[in-house]
């Protein structure tokens, strides 16, 4: 009897078109869902017949009390190396195999600056303008060059966004806990005496960290109420980092220019949700990582995960 392997969040309807599941398919039923389970009973029920699950990046959690009531799970492929809503200690116990992928960091800095560069420049109101016959040029576009790009975080995604505003002819500054002097000149960018000095002096603040007890709600009401109200603020990093409560406040009450985000306490973002009708807010549904480039290494590898898994020999173990 072949095993079962079920594919999570497929949204787009492409995990099984993108790469070449056959290597597999003759031991294993591919199933993807294009649904979000959104909570454990529905997740629980929905994977009690699975031997294998695909799941992308941090989307689905998978605490001890999931693997439990999950016994006939034996592997689990996660996309990227790192994932912190996996419980490994859990997987281990309960004997399962947990595998992931490699990750492309271009993406989301590329999706970063299409929201950086769509503030800036008002690109969906005066687009939506000029489809529905609105007025012909209502906004004043900000300015890159010459202004100050802040990072908050310089890893890989911070150090790719330091150098793409460099080419801009932007002032790059950079500020995380751990930065150092050598880290910071690596990139081209300047660092921060101080979180508060980066806040208060950037036009432009990204966020490029991740998620962990320092940097959960980094970003709240003070924080904001530190940066000029012609800067904006762009998160595609993890949404906890960020105050959301606080976040919408700032932007009804037009204390910062703007934001863009890409990620959100709950996803997907229930209907109503306020974050969807913010004033000066520029939202996607977290599309970050969502490439073809991403999604082929993604499904591909997890083939590859499932294959050495299948043979007895299990490679890139998550933990």
């Amino acid at each position: 009897m072949k095993l079962r392997c079920a594919v999570l969040d497929d949204f787009q309807s492409v995990a099984t078109t993108v790469v070449d599941w056959s290597p597999v398919t003759e031991d294993v039923e591919v199933v993807p869902f294009g649904e979000h389970f959104g909570t454990p009973d529905e997740l629980a029920a929905a994977l009690a017949d699975f031997d294998i699950v695909v799941t992308l990046r941090e989307r689905v959690a998978f605490p001890a009390e999931l693997f439990a009531r999950l016994p006939r799970l034996r592997l689990l492929v996660a996309s990227g190396m790192r994932n912190s809503v996996i419980d490994l200690a859990a997987a281990e116990r309960h004997g399962v195999t947990v595998c992931g992928t490699a990750s492309s960091s271009a993406p989301p800095v590329e999706l970063t600056w299409a929201l950086l560069l769509g503030l800036a420049r008002g690109l969906v109101t005066e687009a939506t303008a000029l489809r529905s016959g609105g007025p012909w040029q209502s906004t004043l576009g900000a300015d890159l060059h010459g202004r100050r790009l802040g990072l908050l975080g310089l890893g890989k995604t911070g150090g790719r966004m330091a150098a793409i505003g460099r080419a801009f002819g932007m002032d790059v500054l950079a500020w995380s806990q751990n930065l150092t002097r050598e880290r910071a000149e690596e990139t081209g960018a300047g660092l921060a005496a101080s979180r508060r000095e980066l806040l208060e002096t950037s036009d432009f603040v990204s966020v490029h960290l991740a998620l962990s007890d320092r940097t959960r709600g980094l970003i709240g009401a003070a924080e904001l109420a530190l940066m000029r109200p012609t800067a904006y603020l762009i998160n595609t990093s993890r949404a906890a980092i960020v105050d959301q409560d606080a976040l919408l406040a700032a932007l009804h009450a037009g204390t910062i220019a703007g934001a863009g985000v890409d990620v959100f306490d709950v996803e997907p973002l229930p209907a109503g949700h306020p974050m969807r009708t913010a004033p000066r807010l520029l939202a996607t549904p977290h599309l970050g990582y969502v490439s073809r480039g991403n999604y082929e290494t993604y499904y591909g590898q997890a083939v590859e995960d499932i294959e050495a898994f299948l043979a007895g020999r299990p490679v890139r173990r998550l933990g």
